[in-house]
Parts: C-alpha cells; sequence; structure tokens
C-alpha cells in the first residue's frame, strides 16, 4: 500500500482481516452525505440498494463499486451511463492504492482508508458438502454458505463460468430445513424461450402445439424443496414480470390456465454475469433484481484459490481412479497452470489424465498444451481399438453405435491404427 499503509485484507489462522474505507461526497448535490464499508464491497448509485444512494441525475442505478482486495481497494465501472472518473481517465477496473476522488456525473467523491477493520471468519475445514478447498478464498465462503442455509430468502449466486454454482446451490439445500425435498436446477441459458414459461409454470393440455397432456412447472413439483434458476441473467426480459409476479404472490398459472396454483418452494438464482451491468443496460429487470438480490453468494475463480488445485487434482483422480493417487508430475503441470476455465476445466483435464492411465512421457517438462494433446491421444487410441473390437472391425456398426459419422470414425482409425478398418463388403453404409 501507498505510504507505508497497513494492508487492505490481511489473512489470519481463523479470520481474514477487511480494513474499512470511507466515501464522501464533496461535490453537486448530495454534498455531504457518506457511506463505511461493512463488508469487502461498497457501491454507489442512485438505487436505493446501493451503499452510498446519490440523487444526481447523471449517475446510473449501479454506478460504481469498490471492493477491498490483497493489493488495494479495487474500482470498477458498472457499465454506467456516463462512467466513472479517475482524474482525466475514464475507469472500466482499477486497483487504488491511497485516498482518491471519483468524478460521476456531476458529483465528486473522496475515497479514503480508515484504521478500523473487521473481522470475517474462516471455517477450519477443508470442505463443506462436495465442495472441496483449503484457501482461504473458499475457507471464507463456507460459512456464507452455512448462514444462507439457515435462512429461507432467496439466495443469488454470482461467479465465473465453471467456478461450482450449482454444487453451491445443491449445498445450501442439503443444509437446509428443506433438505428432504427436492432439488430441481431449471436452465434458463439451455431452454428455448418458448418452452422456459412452461418448464417454469407448467402448462394445460393444447396450450401450444406439441402439449399433448397437462404438466406442472419446476415451481409446483419441488413443493417442499429448492428451485435453482441457472443463468437466470439469460432469462427473456419478457418472461422476468412473469417470474417476479410469481416469486411474489407465491403462486403460478400454467400456460393455457385461467387457474394460479400455490407453491412452496425456496428460489435460488445463478449466475456468471453481474446483474447491476444487466439492469444498467435493460436487459435485467431491476425490481426482480432486487427480489432475487436478498442474499448474495459470490464465489472466488481458480485464480483466486491459491493452492487449492493440488487438492482438487487429487479428489477428481480419486474420482475417477479410487484405487490410486495422481502421478506427481501431473500434479505439478496441473498446478503450474492457468484456468480460465476455473473447477469445471480442471476436472476435464483430470479425467482426462486418468482415463489414458496418466502415461509415462507426461512429464512437468512438457507444457499443459503438449501434456494434454498426449492425454487425449493415448485415450482416443484405446477407444478406437476397443470400439473396432466390440464390432469385430466393422467400421459402420462402429460408427452407428458410437453416434458419429463413418468417415470420422475412419479417420480416427487410421491415424490411431496401422491397418484402417474398412466396412464390410455386405454392410450397407
Amino acid at each position: 500500500m501507498a505510504d507505508g499503509a497497513p494492508p487492505t485484507l490481511t489473512v489470519r489462522d481463523r479470520s481474514i482481516a477487511i480494513r474499512l474505507f470511507e466515501v464522501t461526497v464533496v461535490d453537486g448535490p448530495d454534498r455531504g452525505k457518506r457511506a463505511v464499508s461493512g463488508g469487502d464491497e461498497l457501491t454507489i448509485g442512485t438505487s436505493a440498494g446501493n451503499d452510498l444512494q446519490l440523487t444526481d441525475a447523471g449517475v446510473s442505478r449501479h454506478h460504481c463499486a469498490i471492493r477491498t482486495t490483497e493489493r488495494g481497494l479495487e474500482l470498477r465501472d458498472l457499465s454506467s451511463t456516463n462512467g466513472t472518473l479517475l482524474g482525466e481517465c475514464e475507469v472500466v477496473k482499477v486497483v487504488i492504492r491511497g485516498a482518491a476522488r471519483l468524478r460521476l456525473g456531476s458529483t465528486v467523491v473522496a475515497v479514503e482508508l480508515l484504521d478500523r477493520e473487521i473481522d470475517q471468519p474462516l471455517a477450519e475445514d477443508q470442505r463443506y458438502g462436495e465442495l472441496v478447498g483449503a484457501s482461504p478464498a473458499m475457507r471464507r465462503l463456507y460459512p456464507v454458505i452455512q448462514r444462507c442455509a439457515e435462512a429461507t430468502a432467496t439466495v443469488l449466486i454470482e461467479g465465473e463460468t465453471g467456478t461450482g454454482k450449482e454444487l453451491v446451490a445443491e449445498s445450501i439445500h442439503r443444509a437446509s430445513t428443506r433438505r428432504h425435498g427436492p432439488f430441481a436446477v431449471v436452465d434458463c441459458a439451455a431452454l428455448p424461450r418458448t418452452l422456459i414459461e412452461a418448464e417454469l409454470f407448467g402448462h394445460v393440455r393444447g396450450a401450444f402445439t406439441g402439449a399433448d397432456r397437462d404438466r406442472s412447472g419446476a415451481l409446483v413439483d419441488a413443493a417442499g424443496g429448492t428451485v435453482l434458476l441457472d443463468e437466470i441473467g439469460e432469462l427473456p426480459l419478457e418472461l422476468q414480470p412473469v417470474l417476479l409476479r410469481a416469486l411474489e404472490n407465491r403462486t403460478v398459472r400454467p400456460l393455457g390456465s385461467a387457474r394460479h396454483q400455490p407453491i412452496d418452494v425456496r428460489i435460488l438464482a445463478a449466475t456468471h454475469r453481474d446483474l447491476r451491468v444487466e439492469v444498467n443496460r435493460k436487459r435485467f429487470r431491476a425490481d426482480l433484481y432486487y427480489r432475487l438480490h436478498v442474499l448474495r453468494i459470490e464465489i472466488p475463480p481458480l485464480r483466486q484459490r491459491a493452492g487449492d488445485i493440488a487438492v482438487l487434482c487429487e479428489h477428481f483422480w480419486r474420482t475417477f481412479r479410487p484405487d490410486s493417487v495422481p502421478p506427481p508430475e501431473l500434479v505439478a503441470d496441473l498446478v503450474a497452470q492457468p484456468w480460465p476455465g476455473n473447477v469445471r476445466e480442471l476436472r476435464n483435464a483430470v479425467e482426462r489424465a486418468a482415463a489414458s492411465g496418466a502415461p509415462p512421457e507426461l512429464r512437468a517438462a512438457q507444457s499443459y498444451v503438449q501434456a494434454k494433446h498426449q492425454a487425449v491421444e493415448d485415450w482416443e487410441r484405446g477407444w478406437v481399438e476397443q470400439l473396432l473390437d466390440a464390432h469385430h472391425g466393422n467400421l459402420s456398426r462402429a460408427a452407428r453405435a458410437a453416434r458419429m459419422g463413418r468417415s470420422h470414425l475412419r479417420q480416427l482409425a487410421r491415424r490411431h491404427l496401422a491397418a484402417a478398418h474398412d466396412p464390410d463388403p455386405d454392410e450397407p453404409a
């Protein structure tokens, strides 16, 4: 930190110390107004949910956020209309290491670190349910999950793709009073727009083409349990008020029906997007955002989980090969790699290595790309051999069983095997 100031975030044995900071309006319509951070993030904007709520018409609903990190205070503009200026520079994301002044619309705010801090507890365990990780970032997450599990309110789970949002949601469900009820997942990104409403609320026979019978939706089927609305940021704008009414009234009306049905579910929502940005861009309703954002969990990306890659590597390896441990050279190579795809990408890499038997050729001296290519090639060769052996070398039958084109399978056979396998003369193509 600048000028020998103490760090803004300090990891201790059983807690994380977060240094507080204050934001004060020094010029503009709200001059004199101030807010002190109560955790590791403070938000500024005109909406009521912000820590510092302004009246300046040039400020967006969710204008910017300031977060405490180990490097300093991270300032991030939330896709505001008029931007966030630090000096003469318009900021997208920057780390502030000392006092600073920001301009938002016609408002100027001063940011200042305080000589006070709060402690957030770290769990002693290295896992929570199916979640695995001994890093401070994960041990900080576990108590938050537990508090959310003990509550009954809606939870918004945020995190990059592959960080394990569905696993966190299931952990909340399993630790809650609804653990004996169903846990249902509705993927708002995977379903066609025409089917999302029927999947959520149900439909009656004849409501649309193909609706040959009545069907209750997920919000009714999961009575007594929990429904995860996965990738809620992808929900079409025209369906958002329908969902909002269902959550507020605790009833749903199936497509094609005039009758409302009561629902008894707890709602969890997950997204890889920052919904505050989506609200500013008019792609997500502000009222639905606040209805979902009662409690919030943010899952750290793998790059912020120092030390967890080796732990996860061993955990995944034992899932695929319970009778062995991962080769040390494999672990060393994986630890040295970046993981933009997060835990999901790491799991896939370990699965490929385990399926190929982690060949001796895989050495830490190889790059990740080289090691991955070798593992995939070895697995693919073994798969082609077993497939063709199972069908007595008949390429057509093997291709149909594998649900792939015959020409593609022939190419794989020619690349991996000494002799190409051709279809029997009397076998139709």
